[in-house]
């Protein structure tokens, strides 16, 4: 970052608040929607419409003009704004920003002030109009959670407050690395980027023997709100119209509507076409697109430009140049698959396997202190050799005889059983992409999986102790329920693959995994399993940045 660079007002007054937010969203660029900053940008909506061009020559003293929108900047002072509104009358003006919550109390008497951070970004944005050759003596701010207004006098201790502030954050920028998150701070509690900043999270597992105070609390949503659309049918078509996706079937009638605010991804089996507009609208609302074939394997995916940061993805390969963080990471997620494996087996077969299952805790044992990868490849090697002629053993269904005689296989899936695995394997790597997206993460640099040209290697990595939990359990289940059966399944030169009704029989299945409730073991708190896939990829982006020193992945019992 240079001189030249103008910081935006509305950031720097964030450092009042946190250091850790305004170095988020101003030097990593981090912005996360949340019903918060939704509701604020309602409060907004009316005020961001930019007004005709500012007349300064007015002389009418006795009737303001009304501004809004009015974006200033100042080299001088190294800052550029956009106010919410500004009143005019002659070469006198006054900022007005509009708050969507309550004034701060607690002072003298109880009376309503402005909060800090508001309070800061006034003055900011007074001394921007001061620079502009107005005459500025008070600011205002406006609560719309009460329709109050408030008069701020601009002073020159605000002057100095708003420079210091400013002197700060440019040196909190300056350092490059994160400041240390708030210690069980009530501000974090309506802060839209909690679950990425994760502060509760990184305080409890970087302290010794944390007291019960520090215990996480759950400020993430449990469950996804939002819709993960799915089009498979290969004459559908995906537009847009106002604020709603519309997916037209194959006989040009409308097969779903669904609003815009409401949809978390989208994804496109096989050749389903989607407009150029709607490319747009869901861009805007940073909703990720993957392209898929009818297996399920990723081709392509479309997400926002502001899912990259550059500093988590230096941390990145700087790490992941050093064999020995290869090594840690990758032990504890082949030491957390196994082990899950194991547990899968345990709850599953039909009869006691003591010799099978040390067998496997062995493994496991021995993942976790492996020297280097390719013995720790060999452990997971021999712990699959155990599980999958155990896995077909749980299987109550027809499909379980095709599945023992062919064991493990994937290209082409041979038996409706593989099918399905390698469906739900597919499905999986999508879903670790855009967890790994969402971190600011690259994808294709990974750490046990090697990279090569077109292989999501960190996805695979992430997604190597999620497997039994999510792809093997809707397998098992899905075929023992008789949710999946013969007919969903043809037989062709491409192996065993779903017919439509198959496919929406697993679509079916693999929503309902998705959105069931699991507790992590460490952290002591509910999440969907969509959620936890993106906690544990937030978790690794900081243990690369150094904010966290040991791994902890998900395990049951």
């Amino acid at each position: 970052m240079t001189d030249e660079y103008l910081w935006p007002a509305r950031n720097v007054a964030e450092y009042a608040y946190c250091p850790r937010l305004f170095y988020l969203m101003e030097v990593e660029g981090i912005h996360l929607p949340s019903e918060d900053t939704e509701s604020g940008n309602a409060v907004h909506k009316r005020v961001d419409k930019p007004s005709a061009e500012l007349d300064s020559t007015s002389e009418d003293a006795e009737r303001p003009a009304v501004v809004r929108s009015l974006t200033l900047t100042s080299e001088r002072l190294g800052l550029t704004a956009t106010l919410d509104l500004a009143e005019v009358a002659g070469q006198i003006a006054v900022p007005v920003e509009y708050r969507k919550g309550k004034p701060r109390r607690g002072g003298k008497e109880d009376e309503p002030e402005p909060w800090p951070t508001d309070r800061i970004q006034v003055t900011m944005q007074a001394m921007l109009l001061e620079e502009a050759g107005y005459c500025v003596e008070r600011g205002v701010l406006y609560y719309a959670a009460e329709k109050r207004r408030l008069d701020l006098p601009l002073t020159d201790a605000l002057r100095t407050e708003a420079v210091d502030t400013l002197r700060e954050a440019r040196s909190c920028a300056a350092a490059a690395r994160r400041p240390p998150p708030l210690l069980n701070d009530r501000r974090c509690e309506g802060c839209s980027l909690q679950p990425f900043c994760l502060p509760d999270e990184i305080n409890y597992l970087n302290t010794p023997d944390p007291p019960e105070e520090l215990t996480p609390r759950r400020m993430w949503p449990p469950r996804d709100d939002g819709l993960h659309l799915i089009v498979q049918s290969q004459r559908s078509r995906v537009s847009v119209r106002g604020e709603e996706i519309i997916v037209m079937g194959a006989d040009d009638s409308t097969a779903a509507r669904v609003s815009l605010t409401t949809v978390e991804s989208v994804s496109l089996l096989g050749t389903p076409q989607i407009s150029t507009q709607a490319l747009h609208a869901l861009t805007a609302k940073g909703i990720p697109v993957a392209w898929m074939t009818f297996t399920g394997r990723m081709l392509a995916m479309l997400d926002p430009l502001d899912s990259v940061s550059a500093e988590t993805r230096r941390a990145q390969v700087r790490r992941f140049d050093n064999p020995g963080d290869c090594l840690e990471l990758s032990r504890a997620l082949i030491a957390a698959k196994i082990s899950n494996q194991r547990t899968l087996v345990l709850r599953n077969h039909p009869e006691p396997l003591p010799t099978a299952m040390e067998q496997m805790a062995q493994c496991m044992r021995k993942a976790a202190e492996a020297e280097n990868l390719e013995t720790l490849r060999g452990y997971e090697g021999l712990a699959a050799a155990v599980y999958f002629p155990l896995f077909g053993q749980c299987l109550r269904s027809d499909a379980a005889e095709p599945f023992r005689s062919n064991g493990r296989k994937r290209r082409p899936a041979p038996d409706p059983v593989n099918c399905c695995l390698s469906m739900g394997y597919s499905m999986l790597t999508h879903e670790c992409t855009a967890a790994l997206r969402m971190a600011r993460l690259e994808p294709s640099i990974g750490a046990f999986h090697v990279s090569r040209p077109g292989r999501p290697a960190l996805s695979l990595d992430l997604m190597e102790l999620f497997r039994p939990l999510i792809a093997d359990s809707i397998a098992l289940s899905a075929f023992n329920r008789n949710e999946l059966r013969d007919g969903h399944f043809f037989h062709s030169a491409a192996g065993c693959v779903f017919t439509d009704h198959g496919r929406k029989a697993f679509f079916e299945a693999y929503g309902r995994r998705m959105e069931t409730m699991i507790s992590h073991p460490v952290l002591e708190y509910r999440l969907s399993y969509r959620r936890m896939i993106r906690l544990h990829a937030r978790m690794v982006a900081a243990w690369l940045l150094g904010e966290i020193r040991d791994l902890c992945f998900l395990t049951t019992r």
